[in-house]
């Protein structure tokens, strides 16, 4: 992804620093919704003990990241997104489906995910290095455990999922659009 260039006028870095910081609260509030949606599914599922208690770490990394940027938003005085109920509701919604699609489904919506986050956060990086180095430091340690979850997903046979291919297409096009609005909205 590459790097948006500051904006002219006055103003222009915070406007972009505040949709910078909406937009990543947003996706960690939707990540920790998928992973809560996966496990509500596989905890209750007999012999999935093993994933569920991954996904549930997966889960207490992106909680870590939430807090975050919630203290980073009350900080910076950026609102949220007026998005975040409707993306706690499609997170634990595209969660728990795709557990309902079984295993490789979880690691395929995992992989389908954190490529889109990965690629965000390296983008977000570049932008800010020079102007906000301490926070692009704090994304690029957010960015690694999201590799970390892809990769994880991919070992754990993600890319065997049944439908695989439109799976991933879906959930990327997905975060893809809810990345755009949560910027803005």
């Amino acid at each position: 992804m590459r790097p948006v260039p500051p904006r002219p006028g006055q103003g222009a870095s915070a406007a972009r620093l505040a949709e910078i910081l909406r937009v990543d609260h947003a996706g960690e509030l939707g990540a920790v919704h998928i992973y809560r949606g996966q496990r509500a599914v596989l905890a209750a599922t007999p012999g999935q003990e093993r994933i569920a208690g991954q996904l549930a770490e997966m889960e207490a990394q992106e909680a870590v990241h939430l807090a975050r940027f919630d203290r980073l938003l009350t900080e910076r005085q950026v609102r949220p997104t007026a998005m975040a109920p409707l993306w706690r509701l499609a997170g634990f919604a595209l969660g728990a489906g795709t557990a309902l699609l079984g295993e490789k489904a979880v690691h395929a919506c995992t992989e389908a995910v954190e490529t889109v986050i990965e690629e965000h956060y390296a983008g977000q990086i570049a932008e800010l290095a020079d102007r906000d180095p301490e926070l692009a430091a704090e994304l690029e340690a957010f960015r690694q455990e999201e590799v970390a979850h892809k990769d994880q997903a991919v070992e754990a046979g993600a890319r065997d999922a049944r439908g695989y291919d439109l799976l991933s297409a879906v959930i990327r096009t997905g975060c893809r659009a809810a990345i755009r609005i949560s910027e803005k909205i």
